[in-house]
């Protein structure tokens, strides 16, 4: 069982690195993150790379000051749990992004044509607008996500139970859904981008959801304080992933909390044990959740 409580978390602060990642690696890896996307906004290499970047140095951080060691998987687990994640970015490439080109882009650009939607604020500098691009794509995010954990049939349908099965989370698992649910990920971005016109920005902006979507599912000891009045941080998140479903029906925004505050969903309360039920299922049985979810699940709608 993982026990999560804040003096566990804290109890690493002792020596001077502790601090620093306490109260720095958040805003510190999402700057560095934003600044590298900034610099090479051209590059279509920049998004593996940044990606690649920020899991190394949070999966690095996690092994030597893991906020719970019990949650630390043994290296034929991890490296497991990465191939099927770069399995999963592959595909979404390779299908699900060539799909939504050839179907919802187009749909989206012709109904922003349509209805002569031309509100996006061109005018701002760009770090503006990205922020307003993330902002937005998290707020639709919430709602697409709520409605997952509200309707049986949408979290059938998405493959969302499989994200949650997990029992032990770590920055890695920020990719580990099932691959119809990468399907629902890239509305939200499309949305802002196609109907509302977001063009460049939202390139910045998905550097920013991915970044934090990390982070929020690290081993880490954290700071929730100021950053997180808006930002969401790891404790927030993983108590969504709690095994128990009134806790797991809270904190949906995840990268943006903003929104759960607004909307009455958010909680501040530790977690005890994460994951649907009291077994994490075997990776097939993760894969054929739409169809059969595992008979001791407790948090499916």
């Amino acid at each position: 069982m993982a026990i999560t409580n804040t003096k566990n978390i804290n109890d690493n602060l002792g020596n001077v690195s502790n601090p620093l990642i306490y109260y720095g690696l958040q805003p510190a890896l999402l700057g560095c993150a934003l600044l590298t996307w900034y610099l090479n906004q051209d590059s279509l290499w920049v998004y593996p790379a940044i990606i690649l970047a920020v899991q190394i140095i949070l999966g690095a951080i996690e092994y030597q000051q893991p906020a719970r060691p019990e949650w630390l998987p043994p290296a034929r687990e991890k490296i497991g749990l990465v191939l099927m994640v770069v399995i999963i970015f592959f595909y979404t490439a390779i299908v699900a992004a060539p799909f939504y080109e050839a179907t919802l882009n187009p749909a989206l650009s012709e109904t922003r044509v349509l209805l002569g939607i031309n509100i996006w604020p061109y005018e701002w500098p760009i770090l503006f607008q990205v922020f307003l691009a993330f902002f937005l794509s998290e707020f639709i995010w919430y709602w697409f996500h709520r409605a997952e954990h509200r309707w049986l049939i949408i979290w059938r349908v998405s493959g969302h139970g499989a994200h949650h099965s997990f029992k032990n989370l770590g920055a890695i698992n920020y990719g580990a859904n099932h691959p119809l649910e990468y399907f629902v990920l890239l509305v939200p971005s499309a949305i802002v981008e196609l109907l509302f016109g977001a063009g460049a920005a939202i390139g910045g902006a998905a550097i920013l959801l991915v970044t934090q979507a990390s982070i929020v599912h690290s081993n880490i000891p954290l700071n929730s304080g100021v950053i997180g009045w808006l930002l969401t941080t790891n404790r927030y998140h993983i108590h969504h992933h709690s095994m128990v479903i009134e806790e797991s029906n809270t904190n949906y925004g995840c990268a943006v909390i903003l929104w759960d505050r607004l909307f009455g969903t958010f909680s501040n309360q530790l977690t005890e044990e994460t994951g649907i039920g009291p077994s994490e299922p075997s990776l097939f049985n993760k894969f054929i959740m739409p169809i059969r979810e595992p008979t001791d699940s407790q948090i499916s709608p």
